[in-house]
């Protein structure tokens, strides 16, 4: 939850310290492999959203979604393809981005 200034406050979701440091992690490895450009991230009353782009000008290639809400049923954590397909959905962070580091492992010719 975030706070507004002058003492207004509105409910949003955000990712934590410990979740972004997750999620940036994972995103310096991408750019340094040259498939990552840019990022942006969103934080609504109900998710917050990590967005990853090939380009700026794009839509996002992958959505690191946090949903709090699903914490109790499928995972609160999900990455989610520019189709709109769920690739991972799970209750632990790590373990759901490691759908994203399969990307940087490619036959050697």
């Amino acid at each position: 939850m975030m706070n507004a200034p002058h003492g207004l406050s509105f409910d949003r979701i955000a990712f934590d310290r410990k979740e972004l440091g997750l999620i940036l992690s994972v995103y310096g490895r991408m750019v340094a492999a040259g498939e990552w450009r840019d990022y942006a991230m969103s934080f609504l009353r109900d998710v917050a959203v990590f967005s990853v782009f090939r380009r700026a000008a794009e839509n996002p290639l992958y959505s690191i979604e946090k949903r709090p809400r699903l914490r109790a049923a499928q995972g609160q954590y999900a990455v989610i393809g520019m189709d709109g397909r769920i690739l991972k959905r799970g209750h632990d962070l790590a373990v759901v981005l490691r759908v994203l580091e399969r990307k940087l492992i490619r036959p050697v010719d």
